[in-house]
């Protein structure tokens, strides 16, 4: 179990945005940390919260504090406490496929409504993410497993500034490239055969872009993401935002 345990490090960043602390008003948590490696033992192992071993406590508790902490949009506050000042000489967009388990179904409102679509794959959620220079996580969006990469662009970059998008083929698209010429940021963007004028791209720079598919593959190392088993779309995000918090902070 240790190689779960959070680093005095990461600790220190995340404590202060914490829910129960003992400055706070009313009742004090019993172990923040251990709550946190609790959770981050959920998404490492990709076991239901039933098995939870006893030395974190009672399962039903620890998810209900989870949820708790979920709806109080702390895992969110941990991810951005994590997050040093990000590297935005360029941007790297890219979305990855993950299958659904059958405990990530049924959801009040089906799935339409909780980021899951059908797909070559089944049932299955998209994870879009834009990355910094360095390939660390600055924002995400889901989609259903069968829309467009395209349509989760526009509020991954809002309100950002960077030098240059990297992005593959998925993402050529005219309405982001001219998005992109209005910013006066660079496209370095992977061009479909069909496009009639090509356009001229760093592929030097574009030879960057293998940062955030690994970053992708370090997300996917915790089993409960690789494979969504969290019914909402919240509780999903909630891990997502721990988990890269960790990756951040290593």
């Amino acid at each position: 179990m240790e190689r779960f345990v959070l680093t005095d490090a990461q600790w220190a960043k995340m404590e202060p945005h914490c829910l129960g602390k003992p400055s706070d008003p009313g009742r004090s948590g019993a172990d923040n940390r251990l709550f946190i490696e609790a959770v981050l033992w959920i998404a490492r192992t990709g076991s239901p919260w039933r098995d939870l071993p006893p030395s974190f406590g009672k399962w039903n508790t620890v998810y209900t504090r989870f949820r708790d902490w979920r709806d109080a949009d702390v895992f969110t506050r941990l991810f951005d406490a994590c997050s040093d000042e990000p590297d935005m000489e360029y941007a790297m967009v890219d979305a990855t496929i993950v299958k659904v388990h059958r405990h990530g179904q049924g959801a009040k409102g089906g799935p339409s409504s909780q980021a899951i679509g059908r797909s070559k794959g089944g049932m299955t959620t998209k994870i879009l993410a834009l990355t910094d220079a360095l390939g660390n996580l600055v924002r995400f969006v889901l989609l259903p497993g069968h829309r467009f990469d395209t349509v989760g662009v526009a509020p991954l970059i809002q309100g950002l500034e960077f030098d240059a998008l990297l992005g593959d083929k998925a993402f050529d698209s005219n309405a982001i490239i001219a998005e992109l010429d209005e910013r006066g940021a660079k496209a370095v963007i992977s061009q479909h055969p069909r496009r009639a004028i090509p356009l001229d791209i760093d592929t030097e720079v574009y030879k960057w872009r293998h940062l955030i598919e690994n970053f992708f593959c370090k997300l996917k190392e915790f089993k409960r993401i690789a494979m969504r088993s969290d019914k909402t779309d919240r509780s999903f995000s909630a891990m997502i935002h721990l988990t890269a918090a960790v990756i951040h902070s290593r």
